[in-house]
């Protein structure tokens, strides 16, 4: 395999024949050695293939975490098909929305799932192909397609595919914050430099696929728990990432979040990376090592990685109390951009301050760098993607070509370029609440409301305000026993913000509600937050 002549399969067979016994994958009682891995994911190529799916055709994955799921996605690759990750959360009128969107050909999916899709089925004309994975769905209905272990019992084991390009497909569809899903379409060697492998912060682009395995095998493997959905690019990176540079991908298999059980997952397959999603994953695993101190061996975990979500600081140093040799790194990047860079501490008013990767800058409207001191919007060159499938208006928003012929990806976060290069992030101007002429970033004030004692989670959001325009609110899933007056999270947020970002009014819930893929529910917290007061405007 030369440079820049692959694509993700490449990369992965290059491992399986430089290291075709190594462990590859955990996922509940599935244990995959790579030359396993291969072979099964060989004969999902060949069926596909076999039903007609050619290069560049779109394959959807609606399932739970499982080996299946990987096998597929690199079956797929393997053909130069595409997978597509479906929300498994999704009702009837989303499915239909995602498939039809995608222009699946094929689909995989899970029993339990089979009435849903039923549902859709009839407005599908472009689904001609289903394959239907068992679980574990008590009086699950009889499928009316093949079986994925009957489609692989007759496709061959061995390899003997058409070659594959750099231009190879890659799409990951992202909710966002709002609206509907969008495809990001990647090539699968700019996945790999931006999101798989991507360049340290102030350090030159990792080297040729060949070379990183040939340099991989010689070190101890990183076993690497994704925690995060398949369905998701955090869940998925996180598993291609040790997939394709020698190590082990350890999937969470479990339909829920299980703090005590992950954490003996950790254990018992001494795992030295663990990837999480924020507070919603890290402070129950913290509740958890607290309850039983020593009941897990985690001797073998050198980093606990954050991406989706910023830990917040008093989280992160509880995780950094409790877990001494392990080194706690947020990581911060989107669908539409991979990795930007890792957390490098905290700037004025507690904002998270990050180390970026080569091609990361500040840009104005008119996409000028900015001068250190100045806010502009995140943008990124070099290794990003080709657009949203089917939307060119979003594409031509979202990767704009500068003066200088320049392309870069701007998904919307606000920053501040630093003298040192450094950048300061601000948030998404999508979620801002401007009150009184002055914007406020929630993720700003979420941080800070975190570190009060009586605060186990919170969103921000702003309500409507006659004098204001917007109300900084605080929707607080209080702390156990705890029930927070809005006077005493107003002397704590004085200290450290400005008065402006300070929450005027305040909102306690039992759970505060989060993304799939454990971000803020934002518009969840938006519509709670009106609907209270506007039950208290009524009850007065």
């Amino acid at each position: 395999m030369s440079a820049r002549t692959f694509n993700l399969a490449d990369v992965f067979e290059t491992v399986v024949d430089t290291c075709p016994d190594r462990l590859a994958l955990v996922a509940g009682e599935a244990r995959r050695s790579y030359a396993d891995l291969d072979r099964r994911a060989n004969r999902v190529a060949h069926h596909l293939r076999g039903a007609g799916i050619t290069p560049g055709a779109h394959v959807a994955i609606w399932s739970r975490n499982r080996a299946e799921w990987v096998e597929a996605m690199l079956g797929c690759f393997k053909i130069r098909a595409v997978p597509i990750n479906v929300n498994y959360r999704y009702v009837a009128d989303e499915i239909t929305y995602l498939l039809q969107n995608s222009e699946a050909q094929a689909l995989l999916v899970e029993r339990r799932y089979l009435p849903v899709l039923a549902t859709a089925r009839r407005e599908l004309p472009l689904l001609r192909h289903v394959i239907v994975l068992d679980d574990d769905t008590p009086e699950a209905p009889e499928p009316d397609h093949p079986t994925y272990e009957s489609v692989l019992a007759t496709a061959s084991p061995e390899r003997g595919f058409a070659p594959r390009t750099a231009d190879d497909r890659y799409v990951l569809y992202t909710g966002g914050t709002t609206g509907l899903p969008k495809g990001v379409i990647w090539r699968g060697e700019d996945l790999y430099f931006a999101a798989l492998h991507p360049a340290e912060p102030g350090q030159d682009p990792p080297c040729d696929p060949a070379t990183a395995v040939t340099q991989a095998i010689h070190r101890e493997p990183d076993r690497r728990a994704g925690l995060g959905p398949l369905m998701h690019g955090n869940g998925q990176w996180a598993a291609l990432s040790p997939l394709t540079a020698a190590g082990t991908a350890i999937l969470w298999t479990q339909s829920w979040f299980d703090p005590k059980r992950i954490l003996q997952l950790l254990s018992d397959e001494r795992a030295t990376t663990v990837v999480a999603v924020g507070d919603a994953m890290a402070r129950p695993l913290l509740d958890a090592l607290t309850e039983r101190p020593g009941a897990y061996d985690l001797s073998h975990l050198t980093l606990f990685g954050s991406g989706g979500a910023i830990l917040s600081p008093s989280v992160k140093r509880e995780l950094s109390e409790t877990l001494p040799r392990c080194m706690i790194v947020d990581g911060f990047g989107a669908s539409e951009t991979g990795s930007n860079g890792r957390m490098i501490g905290y700037g004025g008013g507690g904002r998270p301050r990050f180390a970026v990767r080569p091609g990361v800058a500040v840009l104005d409207d008119t996409l000028t760098p900015v001068r250190p001191g100045e806010t502009g919007r995140l943008a990124v060159s070099g290794h990003i993607p080709l657009g949203y499938h089917r939307d060119e208006a979003k594409t031509a928003a979202t990767f704009p070509v500068d003066a200088h012929g320049v392309r870069w990806a701007v998904p919307g976060d606000n920053a501040i370029l630093e003298a040192d290069g450094t950048v300061t992030l601000l948030g998404r101007g999508s979620v801002s609440i401007n009150t009184g002429g002055e914007k406020v970033y929630p993720e700003e004030v979420e941080a800070v409301l975190k570190g009060h004692p009586t605060v186990y989670d919170v969103i921000v959001v702003g309500l409507p305000d006659e004098l204001l325009g917007s109300r900084v609110t605080a929707v607080v899933q209080p702390r156990p026993g705890q029930a927070p007056e809005l006077s005493e999270l107003q002397d704590h947020c004085r200290s450290t913000i400005a008065g402006y970002k300070v929450p005027r009014e305040l909102r306690l819930v039992e759970e505060i509600q989060r993304t799939p893929a454990g971000k803020p529910d934002y518009p969840w917290a938006h519509r709670y937050a009106l609907e209270q007061r506007t039950a208290q405007t009524v009850t007065r």
